[in-house]
């Protein structure tokens, strides 16, 4: 990794991919399709991406309960634990519909009301996202969605990964299908006579996913376009070495895209996080995608000062931010742009991506300047409430009827003042 002493004036933007004009023709011509042709489009284009010929999308209960022959106790132990403190973490965060009286008998309030149907992209792969299944359904659930819809694509054996089933069956996810890609997209938005449409769709996936989501969205709402994993790690002279290194590799062993950046005050930790990084690829098993990260996407900057590094850090609006300061508490209110902040030596962000509970589904590519996690509120619309008492309306009507005049609406004017004649 790169060290670069940063000083002022800091700019450390990472450009966002947007896909090459082929991609997005390809992505076009194959929402187009499965619009036109449904069930069938997808049939072929699983046995065209992933080599599978299926005889079903739909998986079965058998398929399920195989699944659970496959994950040890422990694991399904470990993904329960996992599960209810998730949900415990997103039931904190539900809002209740409410309402206002004032003396004049005007009513005002918000009804908060629950999506009808979201679909779940899970990602497949180079990997399989047990995680992925638990964070997306959960904050759904918690919001009171009633149909939840998860897409995945098959393995080469036909089937999806145990792991990813198996959480999925544990959260009572009953419409699951074996189709991943801009095809699966596609089906969400479109519906076809076996996957019926949704209203929103939520979950990561490759350039051709994010690509088709952003195509299908005004049809139905969708999340956010992700990009690749990022973390950036802010630390001091008392940071270790071995563990910063390890924390950057989290992420880096993602996707060759991905980003893994250290931002210190401390040259000597700067030097010694560089060695540490070569010393562990070495024995990472995915040492190939790790490497090609690293090179491309990692960097280490070394500001004079805790200011200008934090500068640096709410430049960057990383998806991912680790505090690793003497007290890190005392920098958290000078974060203004983070998806998550992890404090501390002992709060690495694996412990955030898998069992902590907040969610890990995060803003990426610096959208954290204007983005959120996907939360319960991710789920939910909000539907104001408005009733005037004739007392009250009678008190404003000329108002009301002078701003609309303002704005050259007499129709609206008069829709008030009718109420008088």
């Amino acid at each position: 990794m790169k060290i670069e002493r940063v000083t002022e004036n800091v700019s450390l933007k990472r450009t966002i991919d947007q896909g090459t004009d082929d991609q997005r023709k390809a992505v076009l011509s194959i929402l187009e399709d499965v619009k036109e042709r449904g069930d069938q489009a997808l049939y072929d284009y699983t046995k065209k991406f992933d080599q599978v010929e299926l005889s079903s999308l739909l998986v079965t209960e058998e398929e399920k309960k195989s699944a659970y022959e496959e994950v040890s106790e422990e694991l399904l132990t470990i993904i329960r634990e996992a599960a209810a403190n998730i949900r415990d973490y997103h039931e904190r965060m539900v809002q209740q519909s409410w309402m206002v009286t004032k003396e004049d008998g005007t009513i005002l309030g918000q009804k908060v009301t629950p999506l009808d149907a979201v679909g779940v992209y899970v990602p497949g792969g180079l990997a399989a996202y047990p995680s992925s299944v638990l964070m997306n359904v959960i904050p759904a659930q918690v919001a009171g969605v009633e149909r939840i819809v998860m897409v995945s694509p098959p393995q080469k054996n036909g089937l999806l990964p145990a792991g990813v089933l198996v959480a999925a069956s544990e959260l009572g996810v009953k419409e699951i299908y074996k189709v991943g890609g801009a095809q699966a997209i596609g089906a969400l938005a479109y519906g076809t006579d076996t996957v019926k449409a949704v209203d929103k769709i939520v979950g990561p996936g490759n350039i051709f996913v994010a690509l088709a989501k952003r195509e299908v969205y005004g049809i139905v709402d969708i999340d956010s376009i992700a990009g690749p994993s990022e973390i950036v790690i802010l630390a001091d002279d008392t940071a270790k070495a071995n563990e910063v290194a390890a924390d950057l590799l989290s992420q880096a062993e993602h996707d060759a895209l991905a980003s893994s950046v250290l931002v210190t005050t401390s040259m000597k930790l700067a030097e010694e996080v560089q060695i540490e990084v070569e010393k562990q690829l070495a024995t990472l098993p995915r040492q190939a995608i790790a490497s090609q990260s690293v090179k491309d996407y990692g960097a280490i900057y070394v500001t004079e000062t805790m200011e200008q590094a934090l500068e640096a850090v709410n430049e960057l609006a990383p998806e991912h931010l680790e505090v690793m300061t003497e007290s890190p508490l005392e920098l958290v209110g000078s974060i203004r742009h983070a998806g998550a902040i992890f404090l501390g030596r002992y709060s690495s962000e694996p412990v955030g991506d898998y069992f902590a509970g907040p969610n890990h589904v995060l803003p990426t590519n610096g959208t954290a300047k204007f983005s959120s996690p996907l939360s319960v509120d991710s789920f939910v619309k909000k539907s104001s409430i408005i009733s005037y008492s004739k007392q009250a309306l009678e008190r404003d009507v000329n108002k009301i009827a002078a701003f609309a005049r303002l704005e050259g609406l007499e129709a609206h004017a008069r829709a008030v003042e009718e109420r008088f004649k």
